[in-house]
């Protein structure tokens, strides 16, 4: 398993502004962690389809990529814009996966990574678990699952092509059409290509369903299909949430949309967001949070960070023998309750660079990884 941090924490929409960010912010990591540094690169749909349509760009970047010592195996083809829009939330979960513009990026990404893995390498490209739940027909479903197949031909395509593997991750996510792992397993078991489509097991995203992460990897492989990458990230826990609006109030923040779980007498309850959730969901079970927390950082009491959901979860991908990405996936930085203490231009610049190489630290310690790609 190799360990990279993804750079959707960096609001870059153009390939000089990708660049820029990388200089800001990668090389300053890869300095810090020692050696070559893995990368999760996320690029908008334009950038994807300029390099997409350019050999020769796509050999520039490599070249640029190669000089800073970044390495790059994965793509995260979640966002296809906008992510770091004033507000997201919705907006994260379009185009869908019954859209062809869906699978034009998709595409297009599985075009560049080939050019950018390792020689001999394969790469993992994460994407939505094919819509948020509502609205969704039958006909929606079909057709997903049509375009799914569309993918897996394409990147079957490219890699006879090519002679690289690219591998599609549908990430489960709550409150979307693949809200679990067993959703996952029922949805695409059977119907896709496992050697070109997977899943992409976020582990914040695991610990919000209450799943047992041992179970849920079994589950993966006991269906015939693969962990293709996994997110390394962390919920929030709040263990007795009599007073969660005042505990949680400030991570309500209206960028991300940020899902919540109550875990009553066995009953997993369900809210969209924070706000709904203070007024909605009962209190007398643990809650836990989508918002990505830093790894090597508790949060502030009451709260906890799911990070042993994390260690297990990758336990249980080596103990199945998969051998997928690990991304750190913290994109939250700049909207964690503290952001404005931190201050802005270097200041900030700094703090972000040392919070990213200190959760990759904390990820080669704790699950263990190496650092260095």
């Amino acid at each position: 398993m190799t360990l990279s941090y993804c750079t959707n924490v960096h609001p870059a929409e153009d390939l000089r502004g990708v660049l820029a960010q990388l200089d800001r912010y990668a090389v300053p990591v890869r300095d810090r962690v020692g050696g070559e540094l893995g990368l999760g690169l996320w690029l908008s749909a334009p950038v994807a389809k300029a390099l997409a349509e350019d050999p020769a760009r796509r050999a520039g970047l490599r070249t640029a990529l190669d000089a800073r010592g970044l390495v790059v195996r994965t793509l995260n083809a979640f966002p296809h814009g906008g992510f770091h829009d004033e507000v997201v939330k919705h907006a994260v979960y379009h185009p869908d996966w019954t859209t062809t513009a869906r699978l034009d990026y998709t595409l297009d990404c599985a075009t560049v990574l080939a050019d950018l893995v390792p020689e001999g390498g394969a790469g993992s490209i994460s994407t939505l678990p094919l819509a948020w739940r509502h609205p969704w027909s039958e006909a929606d479903h079909a057709r997903a699952l049509d375009v799914l197949a569309e993918a897996a031909a394409g990147l079957r395509a490219l890699a006879d092509g090519t002679g690289r593997t690219i591998r599609l991750a549908v990430e489960p996510e709550p409150g979307c059409v693949v809200d679990t792992v067993a959703d996952a397993v029922r949805v695409l078991a059977g119907r896709v290509d496992p050697d070109h489509v997977g899943i992409c097991l976020d582990t914040c995203h695991l610990a919000v369903s209450f799943a047992d992460p041992a179970a849920a990897v079994r589950s993966i492989a006991d269906a015939g299909l693969r962990v293709v990458k996994v997110q390394a990230s962390a919920a929030l826990e709040l263990t007795d949430p009599t007073d969660a609006p005042a505990v949680l109030g400030p991570f309500a923040e209206p960028r991300y949309l940020h899902q919540v779980r109550a875990l009553v007498d066995g009953r997993v309850h369900r809210a969209d967001d924070l706000p709904e959730a203070f007024a909605e969901l009962p209190t007398g079970g643990p809650w836990r949070v989508h918002f990505h927390v830093p790894l090597h950082a508790e949060p502030p009491a009451p709260l906890r960070a799911t990070t042993g959901v994390l260690r297990e979860a990758v336990a249980a991908v080596r103990e199945v023998g998969h051998d997928p990405d690990v991304e750190v996936e913290t994109y939250t930085w700049s909207v964690l309750p503290d952001a404005g203490e931190r201050g802005t231009g270097d200041l900030a610049d700094r703090d972000l660079v040392e919070g990213i190489a200190a959760e990759l630290r904390w990820a080669a310690a704790e699950l263990p990884l190496e650092v260095r790609s």
